[in-house]
């Protein structure tokens, strides 16, 4: 007599319903983690903003500019490839994005206005972003996080 190994239908059909069971409980934890991942990578993106103006702004001062410094030095300071160009002794708006290393496909970045920057993370996801507002004088930058919220970024 043959002795016949497998699984018998029954048994199918309760780890498919098992699987199905788990699939139902996974799927509405992954969709919440997508908009957790989404506010985290907008957060980093905030740093390396804040981080890009501080270094030009130190790296101008250093070069022996007036604090205020406005316009493009001479001789430029090119940081990462960038010319910097500044505006009350931090980068202006149309620099900020490139000289954080934040460009397109990873991010949207909408041309900047007169004098503020947004960055959001994707153009499916305009409402989860931030602004940078180029500084007044005697002054630093100003960033608009209002909408680096969970409920935006989801």
């Amino acid at each position: 007599m043959k002795n016949n190994r497998g699984f018998t239908l029954i048994e199918l059909i309760v780890v498919i319903t098992i699987l199905g069971i788990l699939a139902a409980i996974a799927l509405p934890k992954f969709a919440a983690m997508q908009a957790d991942a989404r506010l985290a990578k907008m957060n980093g993106a905030l740093g390396s903003v804040k981080g890009a103006a501080a270094m030009a702004h130190g790296l101008l001062i250093a070069r022996g500019f007036n604090a205020n410094f406005t316009g493009t030095p001479t001789p430029n300071i090119t940081i990462e490839g960038t010319t910097v160009v500044y505006a009350n002794g931090y980068p202006d708006a149309s620099v900020i994005a490139t000289l954080a290393g934040i460009s397109t496909p990873d991010y949207a970045v909408p041309a900047a206005a007169a004098t503020t920057q947004e960055i959001q993370p994707d153009s499916s996801h305009g409402t989860c972003s931030f602004i940078y507002t180029e500084a007044a004088v005697d002054n630093q930058p100003t960033y608009n996080i209002t909408g680096l919220t969970l409920d935006n970024c989801s």
